[in-house]
């Protein structure tokens, strides 16, 4: 099996899918906790239970969405179309999002479910097909952490533009009137994601995909897929990760407007944060992508919890310190983003060489749902800890109580999440050594054409 390089042009025009995807997805988690406590008027009580809610159905459609991808058969491949299919959906969902009913207490706290829940499915059917391509689209380990470094920098370069844009739109738009804002300028995000996510899929294309095997149900599939421990690890990485990154970047808003006391810095805050990550990104193949990803992500992963512990005894009066810190930060750890990723592709072969099923789309989706679940507890906890120290949504002054619990939220609390990763990571063993025997037992396979028959289990693990 010949190794696949792809083009910069088609590394460029998949990550510019992710760029699409941000527009929307930072746009949420920036913004939409704020939203809802300042300005759409739930409580964050409510906010944050229901955040937590709706990832019950998550539990379900993620799973179901990684086998439908897994059998789909079209003209155009089996994970492009549905770039092609749902970005409209997505789009719409992310303006109705941001709509403010007048349907008085009750009714705005259904509308929040009912459009919280299509944005979740929306970005479940899409997401999880595209998350898969990248298997598709080259088969090569290497290559795919380099295919994740340009996604992964085009995508916080759509997080960019949502911070340099998206509190400017609220004010040319809202004129004053913030709910009108809000739902302009995530208009504007929702079409340009529409846009590249076109883009994308007439500027990709698919070399590796297997042929669809023997049938099997979704719950067959998901449970060969809990018995590969290494699938079991970053299923865990991810939930604890995306917990720690939802409470820094839920809180981030409240931060910079009440601890900082500096809400005219809110907009050149994550601009800056963007501009670390995207360097992050950038740098994160070419500097680390000739060490063994597993010792890499732990030792970047453990700098990371480290400097967002020591933030907290920043004073929050020392901007030039605070930036300093969070560029520090945003550098470090975006450059882990792309080996993370990289290694769930590698997860996807391993299992290839396990039970002979090519569950990109399941290893994808289940992966996709562990995110969603730490985004959800830490949307949940933002919520329940901002209740709990008194937070009151829109007013002047905080109590000292919550202005100390926001920099918790903003510095400790995720750096803890951060540095605990290293534990479970000490568990995942699918090296440099390991792979090489995994592509060699995946060439076999191709060389002798025995796609219904298991292939050796030499690289089991332990």
């Amino acid at each position: 099996m010949n190794t696949i390089k792809l083009s910069v042009k088609e590394k460029i025009a998949y990550g510019l899918g992710d760029t699409g995807c941000n527009f929307v997805w930072q746009t949420v988690m920036l913004f939409l906790a704020y939203f809802y406590t300042d300005i759409y008027g739930l409580s964050p009580a409510h906010m944050g239970t229901m955040f937590l809610l709706v990832r019950f159905i998550d539990a379900v459609t993620d799973p179901i969405m990684g086998s439908i991808v897994d059998r789909t058969k079209s003209k155009h491949g089996r994970y492009r179309p549905y770039l092609l299919w749902m970005a409209i959906p997505f789009g719409g969902a992310c303006m109705a999002a941001f709509f403010t009913p007048d349907f008085g207490e009750t009714g705005k706290i259904v509308y929040a479910y009912a459009s919280y829940i299509f944005l979740t499915l929306m970005y479940t059917a899409i997401n999880v097909p595209y998350c898969a391509m990248a298997n598709a689209m080259t088969n090569d380990s290497k290559e795919r952490t380099s295919l994740q470094s340009y996604r992964f920098a085009l995508s916080t370069a759509g997080g960019l533009v949502v911070a340099m844009v998206a509190l400017p739109l609220v004010d040319v738009i809202g004129q004053g009137d913030v709910q009108k804002g809000y739902m302009g300028a995530m208009a504007i995000m929702g079409l340009g994601a529409i846009a590249l996510f076109f883009f994308s899929f007439a500027n990709t294309k698919e070399r590796c995909v297997p042929e669809i095997e023997e049938k099997q149900s979704v719950w067959l599939d998901l449970k060969l897929l809990m018995k590969n421990n290494q699938w079991r690890v970053l299923f865990i990485v991810n939930v604890v990760l995306l917990t720690g990154i939802v409470l820094k970047g839920a809180s981030t808003m409240y931060y910079v407007n009440t601890v900082m006391g500096r809400a005219d810095l809110a907009t050149t805050f994550m601009v800056t944060g963007m501009l670390a990550n995207i360097i992050g990104a950038i740098f994160s193949a070419p500097v680390l992508g000739k060490y063994d990803k597993p010792k890499v992500y732990r030792a970047l992963i453990v700098a990371s919890g480290f400097l967002s512990a020591v933030l907290f005894l920043v004073d929050p009066q020392n901007v030039f310190m605070v930036f300093v810190l969070v560029i520090i930060l945003g550098v470090i750890q975006m450059s882990t983003t792309p080996i993370l990723w990289s290694m769930m592709s590698d997860v996807v072969d391993y299992e290839k060489t396990r039970s002979n099923r090519s569950l990109s789309g399941m290893v994808f989706s289940t992966n996709l749902f562990a995110i969603k679940l730490g985004i959800a507890i830490g949307g949940a906890a933002v919520g329940w800890i901002l209740a709990w120290s008194g937070y009151v949504g829109g007013a002047e002054t905080q109590t000292a109580e919550a202005v100390t619990a926001i920099n918790l939220l903003y510095t400790v609390i995720p750096g803890v999440f951060f540095a605990s990763i290293a534990i479970f990571m000490m568990f995942y063993k699918l090296d440099n050594e390991h792979l090489d025997k995994i592509k060699a037992l995946l060439a076999l396979d191709a060389k002798e054409n025995e796609q219904r028959k298991p292939v050796s289990h030499n690289a089991e693990l332990g």
